[in-house]
């Protein structure tokens, strides 16, 4: 009995030792189970930032990704680039010679294509002179060009060249709706065609800048050039090129650099607005049909002191205006009365100060066959005329 109760005992042990483990593991198994459920994700995650294994256990190389580059410069550029051509103006060397060569390189902007034609604008300086034009396309292709018309005062010139092998044409933006600080792009060949397409970036850095002009290098200002300033770089040979927005329009002609050893990231450009209406004249006219007076004038800054009191007979304190030196007989100021030794000092009630004055109110802000009222000194005396413009140009 008790060896049976010992027996009883030791299987009731055993039983319940088995029972212990059985529950111990299943509490084991299912705590195991709990961390690797919530141990799974970040494991997952560590796999994902190392290299991963393949069949073979041996580590995968990463793929580079390319990078997509593409800003509001690239499209501007991709967009406008191609419009950008290389003008080589070609001159004759001399009779005996007859040879010809190159007198120099520029850049130009295709603004239009029509019929058989496309047309380029470019500068005046650019041309000026030459007995041949070649245009060197965005591909480098060259084909010869024919010279529309060229304006000095503007420094504006149009050609045209068979509008077979052209593809690309600018689109003209507003000049007048940009604003002091707004990037743009300065397109074209700085130094030759060997830099051809180089693009240059900046800001605006002046609106409505007037820049004196020597048309004829005599030493007087001829002409007051209204023009935009940018820090873009411009250099010889972006003359004629484009200035253009991040929306890739052309808003202005780049057209000068001031270059002096103490200056840098100056430089200008015509705004395009102003040079719409030059553009279609030259190309419609090979000319800029202009207001005329029919007169040779002086400034009368120009003139000494004592001219001044005993030829023209100003009073002493009037010191500035245009003198007339020479009247055309038929002209619009033949017509109005104008003589020579007058003095002009007021257009339209607008004070003219200089030469330069006097033709930026006639070009810019008279028609032809408009009426302008003139104030001018004859023999010292004040009076007014009223002149009727004509259409031909002569200054």
């Amino acid at each position: 009995m008790g060896y049976y109760d010992q027996d009883y005992q030791r299987s009731s042990s055993r039983r319940g030792s088995r029972k212990g483990y059985f529950f111990s593991g299943l509490i084991g198994a299912i705590i195991g189970a709990l961390i690797i459920s919530f141990a799974l994700p970040y494991l997952r995650s560590e796999e994902s930032d190392v290299a991963g294994t393949n069949n073979d256990d041996q580590p995968k190389l990463k793929q580079n990704v390319s990078l997509n580059v593409n800003t509001a410069v690239t499209e501007a550029v991709e967009k406008a680039g191609d419009a950008v051509v290389g003008i080589t103006n070609i001159q004759e060397s001399g009779f005996w010679d007859n040879s010809s060569g190159e007198a120099g390189t520029g850049s130009g902007v295709v603004y239009k294509k029509a019929g058989d034609k496309a047309y380029i604008v470019t500068n005046h300086h650019v041309v000026e002179n030459a007995n041949k034009l070649e245009v060197s396309l965005a591909d480098g292709t060259k084909i010869p060009a024919k010279l529309q018309g060229s304006d000095i005062w503007t420094d504006l010139a149009v050609v045209s060249v068979d509008a077979k092998q052209v593809k690309t044409v600018a689109d003209f933006g507003d000049s007048e709706a940009l604003k002091a600080g707004e990037p743009v792009l300065a397109i074209g060949n700085p130094l030759g065609l060997q830099f051809s397409g180089s693009v240059t970036q900046g800001v605006i850095s002046g609106l409505e800048r007037t820049i004196e002009i020597d048309v004829d290098q005599d030493g007087t200002v001829d002409w007051n050039s209204e023009v935009l300033q940018t820090d873009a770089a411009i250099n010889p040979g972006n003359s004629g090129g484009a200035l253009v927005n991040l929306a890739g329009q052309v808003i202005g002609i780049n057209s000068m650099k001031i270059a002096q050893n103490a200056v840098e990231g100056i430089g200008l450009s015509i705004p395009i607005n102003t040079a719409i209406p030059v553009i279609e004249d030259l190309e419609r006219y090979g000319e800029v049909r202009r207001p005329y007076m029919g007169v040779e004038l002086r400034s009368v800054e120009e003139i000494s002191q004592y001219h001044q009191q005993n030829t023209l007979k100003l009073p002493n304190d009037v010191t500035s205006g245009v003198a007339i030196v020479q009247v055309e007989q038929g002209t619009p100021a033949d017509k109005a009365g104008i003589k020579e030794f007058d003095v002009i000092v007021e257009m339209d009630g607008e004070k003219i100060k200089d030469v330069a004055a006097l033709r930026k109110h006639l070009f810019n802000k008279k028609k032809i066959g408009e009426s302008m009222k003139i104030t001018l000194y004859r023999q010292g005396k004040k009076q007014e005329v009223t002149m009727t413009l004509s259409s031909n140009d002569t200054f």
